[in-house]
């Protein structure tokens, strides 16, 4: 193993990428971005699985109406994924979104690209330049003879060039390509050529196994000469076998650590009932002092929380002043809120010792009929839109305008 290469360091959220911080694992959702039910769920079961940053795709109005009530239910932090059109970007961010990803191929105006940089860097928001072999610049890709190492590195620096007329570094920078050698050939020379923090990833690897073998020769081989600060699998398969792949990869060259408890928790967005973050960490010092090798999410509200962790194998969801415990997203019990660690914990054990079959079997009599009594309680006090989605939107719709503009 090679030392790290020094770089920049970008914050997407509240994860440190780059300048010395641990390599982290991203993946993207597959599901519509409009569907947001259907999309928090996949990125809790990616959270889950131990993804670190999660991408979606903003390629219309309705994705980034979506995003905005996304974003303040989301586990990890969002990069929104745009193409041809910048007012998206300008949207996303309205959106709440912690960062963005731009293909120098398709947002072609320069004034476009700068407009971007400069709410990103009033947002305060990194932006990845996502160079693909596949949407090169047609200019670019006739001058070098077609989609080489040098044309994909020169189309990532002119699009830098772009950021840094109007003063924004907040960069970091892929260089993606189906060709394992091309991809490897590009790294190395873009890292020749610049300091800023690189994102990882061989693009359309194909399904499993071709798809796992491209990716963990390109990508290992790099991460292994010191090059690279997050990765992707990018793999025609469930986006969750993409981060365990990547966990898995980094944990095999010493990069990451090994995972025994895998807890997770919202972000405590504005429907939570309790201290989040107080009832994570005390959850997680309870169960990894007892060695718990399960998944285990800590939800701020019954509203939304059993569904969108129900592949987690136990979790804790507030209500006023209660608790709904969940296995698999089925609440089995409803305990005080200050019996909610020490309740988790004995299901934890259960769990270990008998299975979810044993413990969901334990279920307690009218436990989902409480919790659904105590959802309806919420949004009746509370309101549908406690985190001012709508708000939002309605600002987004002013952003978008005529996007055909473009």
């Amino acid at each position: 193993m090679h030392p790290r290469r020094p770089t920049r360091q970008v914050h997407v959220g509240t994860v440190a990428v780059g300048g010395g911080a641990p390599v982290s694992v991203q993946s993207m959702t597959t599901t519509k971005t409009a569907d947001v039910e259907g999309t928090l769920a996949q990125i809790y079961a990616l959270a889950g699985a131990g993804c670190d940053i999660v991408r979606c795709t903003c390629n219309e109005e309705e994705a980034a109406e979506g995003l905005a009530r996304i974003v303040p239910r989301s586990p990890i932090p969002i990069v929104a994924d745009i193409h041809f059109q910048h007012r998206l970007a300008l949207a996303a961010m309205e959106a709440g979104v912690q960062a963005l990803r731009l293909n120098p191929g398709n947002i072609r105006k320069p004034q476009h690209v700068q407009a971007v940089a400069r709410e990103a860097g009033d947002r305060g928001l990194p932006i990845r330049i996502g160079v693909n072999a596949g949407s090169l610049d047609p200019e670019i890709a006739a001058r070098h003879g077609g989609a080489t190492p040098e044309a994909l590195v020169e189309s990532a620096m002119r699009e830098l060039a772009y950021f840094r007329e109007v003063g924004f570094e907040d960069v970091k920078i892929s260089v993606k390509a189906s060709s394992v050698p091309l991809m490897i050939d590009a790294y190395r020379l873009l890292a020749d050529t610049t300091d800023h923090p690189l994102h990882l990833g061989v693009t359309e690897a194909g399904p499993p196994p071709q798809g796992l073998v491209k990716s963990v020769a390109g990508i290992g081989t790099l991460l292994a000469e010191g090059i690279g600060d997050t990765i992707r699998f990018s793999l025609t398969a469930d986006p969750v076998e993409e981060v365990r792949a990547g966990r898995t990869l980094l944990e095999a060259l010493g990069l990451r650590e090994r995972r025994g408890l895998d807890l997770i928790a919202c972000p405590s967005c504005g429907r939570a009932e309790v201290d989040v973050i107080r009832v994570a960490r005390d959850a997680q010092a309870a169960l990894e002092d007892r060695g718990i090798p399960l998944q285990v999410a800590v939800m701020g509200c019954v509203v939304n929380g059993p569904g969108e962790a129900r592949d987690a194998d136990l979790g804790i969801a507030a209500g006023r002043g209660k608790g709904h415990l969940f296995v698999k997203g089925h609440v089995v019990r409803v305990v005080p809120e200050g019996e909610m660690v020490a309740a988790l914990t004995e299901e934890a054990e259960r769990i270990v010792a008998e299975g979810v079959e044993g413990a969901l079997a334990h279920a307690e009599a009218g436990a989902e009929a409480a919790a659904a009594a105590d959802r309806e309680e919420l949004l009746a006090s509370q309101g549908p839109d406690v985190n001012h989605a709508a708000e939002r939107i309605a600002r987004i719709r002013e952003i978008g305008g005529d996007v055909t503009s473009d």
